[in-house]
């Protein structure tokens, strides 16, 4: 209980786009930094975006850059990341991370209070 939980993962062809989001029940994520991260197959989990607490700052991996787009609605306590361009090398299982201690630049480091379980995302060519 209180876990983040994504959705809106699937299949999507190259140059398509998605919405991925992250919901709490039983627990407000208004105060954390929230993060996106994602795990290809045979490769190490890797920093995608994040977003302050106040929703005013956020960075990005040079490679989603001018792609995706992070945002929160401390309303609904979801956070979300549209994806837009994909490409194959976007397919990864994407978890999102909330980090109490973190701000928007150093929530890339990974050390984040809370995790997700995930939710897969494939772009075909």
């Amino acid at each position: 209980q209180g876990q983040p939980v994504e959705s809106g993962g699937g299949v999507v062809q190259a140059g398509g786009s998605l919405r991925l989001s992250c919901a709490a029940s039983g627990r407000t994520f208004s105060s954390y930094a929230m993060g996106w991260f994602r795990q290809a197959p045979r490769k190490e989990r890797e920093f995608v975006a994040a977003i302050s607490w106040s929703g005013g700052t956020t960075d990005y991996a040079d490679s989603v850059k001018g792609r995706f787009t992070i945002s929160r609605d401390d309303f609904t306590n979801t956070v979300y990341l549209q994806m837009n361009g994909l490409k194959p090398e976007d397919t990864a299982v994407y978890y999102c991370a909330a980090s109490r201690a973190a701000d928007a630049t150093t929530m890339r480091l990974g050390r984040a209070d809370f995790w997700g379980k995930g939710t897969l995302v494939t772009v075909s060519s």
